[in-house]
């Protein structure tokens, strides 16, 4: 007794890129269909049936898929009515093998195959997906490539300083010749420009500039693209006039990423402006913000001393900046460009207080272990030794504590980069500190090199600098003793839901904490002591149960050595 097969509905597919012939009574795509057909009647015994629609689509090119029988097909196949499409070539679907993969990928999803009368190309079979994947991958380097392509060609185009399409700056219109990359000065948008380089002049604060572009009443370019759409002529805000002033454009130049040309259009601002506007720019990026604001405020001297101090490792500036969450002022030091031009993955964004204790700690231990290795001097003196090693144990406490201006001032420079810190010393503070002259120090000890990481801690960054000082994770702690007092009680009869009613906490809550008391005794000894590893927080130990095995939970909580457990 035999099983009937499925009935597989299947469609053809044909197409001629030229018009020539199709007015016969027997053309190319007639005898592609009944090609198709035959091979169909061939896999009857598979539950093949042909489907009476045609789909022809004569004198249109492969290049694309809007074609009307083509549109019909995938109509069809989303529709559920067809499961395997038939065609003499596979070239007839189409020549891109970009639309190629989207039209697969939309088979796969409504369960449809395919397959080529003329080549040995069946998605049904398992032959056939290996060389659709052989295709894919070629469709993904064709992709890749063009890419490529693209990016070399618009690096190349702005090199010779032509000006590669898109929203033109305020000042600029495109040229009136389509076939012309270029720009065109607007006169009257060039005014607004010149304007706003003057008036930063004038006033030297972003924010002053912006209300009196408001008081002017000044606006932002207002564009009409193609679709009916517009966009812009609004006012002014600060992040666009910070943008406006740092655009090369406006003296004929190009940017490209890292890179400025020489531009093919006309200058708005001369270089003399130019260059003023600035300098002022970068003298307002380097003074701390403590500087900034009204004479009655409290005295902020030292609030962000590493103010100019620091670079990410693209050399941009470190900038302070600030937040208020929950009433409280947080402090961060971040690459400048986020602040200036949005977002960057590759930015910095770190919190202050932990930077500039890091720094302190890092510089601290440096030259606690220069003196008493006597290695601070150039030529080291026994007889002066033990003085200088009591000055600089003097000043690596004064550096931990925090003692306002001695950080900036012995801070000459520095450097981050993935996993390590670069930091320069000031000799002539040093050798102040330590009642030495300048040219007594040893230049080595003026450069610093340590580890450096910023790793997440719950919603907090956490800063790993130099060698790791044990930091105990104070939620941590306080979640560890409630969890010992709840077993105890759990262990002496008292209920879950008591537990929870006594503490105002859900029984989801106390069942989550209370399995911390379950944790190898050496990881609860790490949490006491602030040992553990730096990325281990209390969410990672509760999201999910936590193992009996002790070398199992050394293993997840990233204990890189075995505990060594009885």
């Amino acid at each position: 007794m035999t099983m009937n097969k499925p009935r597989i509905r299947c469609a053809i597919y044909t197409r001629k890129s030229s018009d020539e012939g199709l007015d016969q009574d027997f053309n190319s795509l007639d005898a592609q269909h009944e090609a198709c057909a035959a091979y169909i009647a061939s896999q009857r015994h598979e539950g093949w049936v042909p489907d009476k629609t045609r789909y022809d689509d004569g004198g249109i090119s492969g290049g694309t898929l809007e074609r009307p029988a083509m549109q019909r097909l995938l109509a069809d196949i989303d529709a559920g009515r067809i499961q395997m499409i038939v065609v003499y070539k596979i070239d007839r679907l189409t020549r891109s093998l970009a639309d190629f993969a989207k039209l697969v990928e939309r088979f796969d999803a409504a369960g449809c195959s395919f397959v080529s009368v003329t080549q040995a190309f069946n998605t049904a079979s398992s032959m056939g997906r290996l060389t659709l994947n052989v295709l894919l991958s070629f469709a993904q380097f064709e992709r890749e490539v063009t890419a490529e392509r693209i990016r070399d060609k618009i690096a190349a185009s702005k090199k010779k300083g032509l000006w590669m399409g898109g929203v033109p700056p305020l000042g600029y219109d495109p040229h009136p010749d389509p076939k012309t990359r270029g720009l065109v000065v607007s006169q009257n948008e060039a005014k607004t420009v010149a304007a706003i380089f003057l008036l930063y002049v004038q006033l030297g604060c972003l924010n002053a500039v912006m209300r009196k572009t408001i008081e002017m009443g000044l606006r932002s370019k207002r564009h009409h693209f193609k679709s009916g759409r517009t966009q812009g002529g609004n006012s002014f805000s600060r992040g666009q006039i910070y943008a406006l002033l740092r655009n090369p454009i406006y003296i004929g130049k190009i940017r490209h990423k890292a890179n400025v040309w020489d531009g093919q259009h006309e200058a708005i601002i001369d270089v003399e402006l130019w260059d003023r506007v600035q300098a002022r720019l970068q003298v307002a990026s380097a003074r701390p913000r403590s500087q900034v604001g009204s004479a009655s405020s409290p005295s902020k001297i030292g609030a962000a001393p590493l103010t100019g101090k620091l670079r990410d490792e693209t050399g941009d500036r470190l900038t302070p900046t600030h937040t208020k969450r929950h009433g409280r002022r947080l402090r961060y030091y971040v690459s400048n460009r986020l602040i200036s031009g949005g977002t960057d993955p590759s930015g910095w964004r770190l919190p202050a207080v932990a930077l500039e204790q890091a720094v302190a700690n890092i510089i601290a231990q440096h030259l606690s272990d220069l003196a008493r290795g006597h290695r601070i001097c150039v030529e080291p003196d026994v007889q002066s030794g033990a003085a200088i090693l009591n000055k600089a144990q003097d000043l690596t406490q004064r550096l931990r504590k925090g003692t306002p201006g001695l950080l900036a001032n012995i801070t000459l420079g520095g450097q981050l980069a993935k996993g390590r810190i670069v930091l320069e010393l000031n000799a002539k503070e040093l050798a102040t500190e330590l009642g030495l002259k300048t040219d007594e120090i040893d230049p080595s000890a003026l450069q610093i090199q340590a580890p450096f990481a910023l790793r997440r801690r719950g919603v907090e960054g956490k800063i790993v600098a130099g060698d790791h000082v044990p930091d105990p994770d104070r939620p941590m702690l306080r979640a560890l003793a409630r969890a010992h007092i709840w077993t105890a009680d759990l262990r002496r009869g008292k209920s879950l839901s008591d537990i929870a009613a006594a503490t105002s906490h859900s029984e989801s809550y106390v069942r989550t904490r209370a399995q911390l008391a379950f944790l190898a005794p050496k990881i609860q000894k790490a949490i006491l002591v602030g040992s553990q590893p730096p990325e281990l927080t209390l969410e990672k130990i509760i999201r999910k149960p936590i193992p009996l095995d002790w070398d199992m939970q050394a293993r997840i909580y990233g204990f890189s050595q075995d505990l060594n457990h009885p």
